[in-house]
This record gives structure tokens, C-alpha cells and sequence, in this order.
């Protein structure tokens, strides 16, 4: 695929530039609880702006159903983009209609403009070719060339991220290229031993990546809510914890076949669990308690991992030479159980491994548990797409990249 530095060096002076970018992040009302999306593709848009562009981001934000909803405008994002590009960025209050074309039409050299989140427009997440083709069309009058720099959608066959593409000359921003390079140091000549940890909720969700990982990973580190439909598996209680019993069977081949190809799964050996889920607004006290995780009462409730499994998650990762890591291993955001996903991001800062935190939830968890990014090899912006590329998919917003 072309990057940005080829369409620098073709010239972009006057020219109208359309870049996709991710500007998905938590809000709490207007106020932005985690502006790590935005700074990750502040490079690009700079360079591009720096360069003379006339440049239009464009992005969706949660999960409006197709038609507009104050709750999900991009116009705290807008903002906090221009605190950080140091320049007023316009915002357009829809996205291809007359606001959209005023504002992008009213454009100096090297300005900034947002348009309204995407998903506004049903064509947008349409499964209908044709209803998202015609909306990439109405993108496409906004712009002259296609920049995609939001990773963490490129796993979608949405219209600003797989149809526009094909309509005008397109280039992959400095994130993207990022993002991808460092993805190939997962999967291409691995330098080993090579140690993943799972967690966040749902065992189904990483199905196909801990499938795919049998054949890649040294060993495996479960935590989170799907550790307890592994523990299930191996015959334990697990009380009133989160549990996929119709993912039993699956989980119980995976851990046949890990055995079977030498792959280590390393599960909790302890647990720490609470009588019900915490009040998150409050930070209530949970009154938690730490359980073996082979002695789960009942009416108890697993929300992360105890103390002498955090000590044996970081004895397998102290000797790793590359470490991936997706989904907390707990309630993180609740003091009462932010130990497990605490200690899992102290062992990669204490390792020499080359580290990446597969986006999502991880990466919220680094900064809101206070860690320096910069101490980890890398901090992706897109959790799903860098699970989906893991499990070797096509992922539609990089193959429409390719020339």
C-alpha cells in the first residue's frame, strides 16, 4: 500500500484531504475520559496540514443507530483535536449534508475540519452494497485523495473505510502503517519465547485468536471473566462468576490441544471475588475476599485475579522476548480489583520483551492505571482489529489500501 510519505512528496498544497481516523473515545456526557485515539493520529493530520492540505477527518463514535444523537457527537472530540494540533479545527454539524459541504468548501490551506460522526448516516454500517456505495459517493465529493489512519476500524466493511477507497487515490497514514508493522512482528519470525495474555469478558470473543495463537504462542495466560469458563472446564466451581457454558467443549479442545502441541496455558491459581459486581460510579467498598480458584463458594463472585496469581503471571512473562497482551484481567475500574490488570502492566514494564497492548480495554487500563506509555513496545489503538488480524483475517479497511 502507499503511505502518506508518497503523497507528501507528490504535493498536497490546495488540495482537499480526506482522513479516516478513529476518534472513538469514552466520554463521560461532553467530557473525554481517554483521548489516547485522537493523539495517536495527531502525526498525520499534522503533517498533512503542515503541508498545505485542506484536511477533512472524518470518524464515527459509539453506536448511534443510523440517524443523529447529541449523545454521540464528535464535537468533543473536534475540540480536544485542536487543544492538541495547537489551531482551531472546524466542526461540521452533519456529515455530507450542507454543513458538511459549507464547511469543507470554506477550507483554507493547511486548516482543519471534522464532519459528524459517520454512523449518523445509515449508509455507513449498511450490510447493502449499494446503500454504502451511494454514501462513499457523497464522502467522496468532500475530498480529493483518501488517507485511512483509523486502525481501529479497519476490521469493518463500512462505507468510510472499505467503499471510499476505491473512489479516490488512496494512502495509509502514519498510524496505520504503525499499527501494521508492528502487528507483523506477531506473526513473522517471532522472537521467542513468545507469551500472550487473554482476558476481558467473553471466552467467545477470542475464540478465533486463542485458536489461532495454538500454533504461534509458547504459552498462554487467561484472565479476566473467560478465565472462569476455563476453570469450569477443568471441573472447578466458579460460584456466580461470568460463565459461557455452551464455550465449554470449545475451551476444553483448546486446552487438549495445548497440551498436545506443548503450548503452556496458565490459568488463575487464586481469585479475587466480592458477593456482586461493584458500583463503578460510587468506587464503593466491594468487600472482597481472595479464594483458591479450585475452592470458589457459592454466591461468590470472581472479578480478578489474587495475589499469587499475579505472581505467576509475572514469572511467565519475566523471561518472554515478545508479549501480547488483550483484556484485563479484572474489574479494573474499581480499586478492589485493579491488582491483576496492575500486575500483568508492571511485569511488561519490568520485562525486556518487546510488548504490545492489543488496544481496547488494556489500553485504558495502562492509563488509567497510571503507566507510562512509554514503557511498553507499543499500544494499539484497535483491539478488534488486532485481534481479528492475530487470527489472520482479511481485514477490509487495509486490504482496500492495497493497490
Amino acid at each position: 500500500m502507499k503511505t502518506i510519505d508518497e503523497l507528501l512528496a507528490e504535493g498536497v498544497a490546495g488540495k482537499r484531504v480526506f482522513v479516516r481516523a478513529d476518534l472513538n473515545v469514552p466520554l463521560d456526557g461532553t467530557t473525554i475520559t481517554d483521548d489516547g485515539r485522537i493523539r495517536a493520529v495527531v502525526p498525520t493530520i499534522a503533517k498533512l496540514a503542515e503541508a498545505g492540505a485542506r484536511v477533512v477527518v472524518a470518524s464515527h463514535l459509539g453506536r448511534p443507530k443510523g440517524a443523529p444523537d447529541p449523545a454521540f457527537s464528535l464535537a468533543p472530540a473536534a475540540a480536544r483535536l485542536g487543544e492538541l494540533l495547537g489551531a482551531e479545527v472546524a466542526f461540521a454539524a452533519d456529515t455530507v449534508g450542507e454543513s458538511a459541504r459549507a464547511t469543507v468548501a470554506g477550507l483554507a490551506d493547511g486548516r482543519v475540519a471534522v464532519i459528524e460522526n459517520l454512523r449518523f448516516n445509515a449508509g455507513e454500517t449498511s450490510k447493502d452494497d449499494a446503500e454504502r456505495g451511494a454514501f462513499a459517493d457523497q464522502l467522496a465529493g468532500l475530498a480529493d485523495t483518501y488517507v485511512g489512519d483509523g486502525f481501529g476500524a479497519v476490521h469493518r466493511k463500512h462505507a468510510s473505510v472499505f467503499d471510499l477507497p476505491a473512489r479516490l487515490p488512496h494512502y495509509a497514514g502514519y498510524l496505520i502503517a504503525t499499527e501494521v508493522g508492528v502487528l507483523k512482528k506477531l506473526t513473522t519470525d517471532v522472537a521467542r519465547p513468545y507469551a500472550v495474555v487473554l482476558g476481558g469478558a467473553k471466552v467467545s470473543d477470542k475464540l478465533g485468536v486463542i485458536d489461532h495463537l495454538l500454533e504461534r504462542a509458547d504459552r498462554i495466560l487467561i484472565g479476566g471473566g473467560m478465565a472462569y469458563t476455563f476453570l469450569k472446564a477443568q471441573g472447578h466451581e466458579v460460584g456466580s462468576s461470568l460463565l459461557q457454558e455452551d464455550q465449554i467443549p470449545a475451551v476444553q479442545e483448546y486446552l487438549r490441544r495445548a497440551e498436545e502441541k506443548g503450548v503452556e496455558f496458565v490459568l488463575p491459581v487464586d481469585v479475587v471475588v466480592a458477593p456482586s459486581f461493584p458500583d463503578l460510579k460510587t468506587k464503593a467498598p466491594a468487600h472482597p475476599t481472595t479464594v483458591a480458584a479450585d475452592a470458589m463458594p457459592a454466591g461468590q463472585m470472581g472479578l480478578d485475579n489474587g495475589p499469587e496469581t499475579n505472581k505467576l503471571y509475572a514469572s511467565k512473562l519475566a523471561d518472554a522476548a515478545t508479549v501480547f497482551w488483550n483484556g484485563p484481567m479484572g474489574v479494573f475500574e474499581h480499586p478492589d480489583f485493579a491488582d491483576g490488570t496492575r500486575a500483568v502492566a508492571q511485569a511488561l514494564v519490568d520485562s525486556s520483551a518487546f510488548s504490545v497492548v492489543g488496544g481496547g480495554d488494556s489500553a485504558a487500563a495502562v492509563r488509567i492505571l497510571g503507566f507510562d506509555e512509554n514503557a511498553f513496545g507499543h499500544i494499539s489503538t484497535g483491539g478488534g482489529a488486532s485481534l481479528e488480524y492475530l487470527e489472520g483475517k482479511t481485514l477490509p479497511g487495509l486490504a482496500a489500501l492495497e493497490d
